[in-house]
């Protein structure tokens, strides 16, 4: 299946809070996109791998993704050793995206770091024909993407580009609060935690507005590149 947007995501719901409207937006313009979950999310205080797959389902419903796959790395304890590269690899080449969305550069969660790091250097060994992988009993071919962008997360970083979102935001809120066991919900008997609070929803549209006020507009996503980005048209840029 080949895709324009391939979305990485430590643990299930680091796309949605991050980079969701983006998503919506581009499939929303005509294009493909599918989202791999490093992990299960199996250390969040609250909710079971059970809940995690459901909500991770019912937002991919909400956001229309073609794919969603689940690599079920480490949670909190994964890192970047040649079969978790290969792992991923390998899903690149089954989707063949031109672009890469993947965890911020650093953030409060240690994950999301390494997260977006090992999916940046899978990106770029995937692109080596000497490195051999199959998927179905079937060689792979090499495919490199053109671009990687690490999206923002917890921690407020400097970015790159936004994209307006404004459109978009109502479905993207709603792709987090699919998330039932993690969010906050009135009928919330689990454990307290810094997210599951209304005011981290609140914080988070605020987060948006702030992205969104620097080009003009309501609400934003924003971005890091790994390389200078090229322009063919500069009315394109707001």
């Amino acid at each position: 299946m080949k895709v324009d947007i391939l979305c990485i995501g430590a643990h299930p719901d680091d796309v949605e809070l991050s980079c969701s409207g983006t998503v919506l937006k581009s499939i929303a313009q005509g294009k493909k996109v599918a989202l791999i979950d490093l992990t299960e999310g199996e250390l969040g205080s609250n909710g079971t791998i059970e809940t995690r797959y459901a909500e991770a389902a019912e937002a991919s419903k909400i956001l229309g993704i073609s794919d969603r796959v689940n690599l079920k790395m480490q949670d909190g304890f994964f890192e970047i050793t040649e079969e978790n590269l290969r792992k991923l690899i390998v899903q690149i080449r089954r989707f063949r995206p031109d672009i890469v969305l993947c965890n911020a550069v650093s953030d409060r969660h240690p994950d999301h770091g390494r997260g977006g790091d090992l999916a940046s250097r899978a990106c770029f060994l995937s692109g080596l024909v000497k490195i051999k992988t199959e998927l179905e009993g079937k060689t792979q071919e090499r495919w490199r993407p053109k671009a990687v962008y690490r999206y923002i997360q917890d921690r407020y970083l400097k970015p790159d580009f936004v994209v307006d979102i404004t459109d978009f935001v109502d479905q993207k809120m709603a792709s987090i609060k699919a998330y039932k066991t993690q969010f906050y919900d009135p009928k919330h008997t689990g454990i307290n935690t810094p997210i599951s609070g209304e005011n981290f929803l609140t914080a988070l549209k605020g987060k948006w507005a702030d992205y969104g006020r620097s080009i003009g507009v309501d609400y934003a996503e924003g971005f890091n590149v790994e390389r200078p980005m090229g322009v063919e048209d500069l009315s394109d840029i707001l």
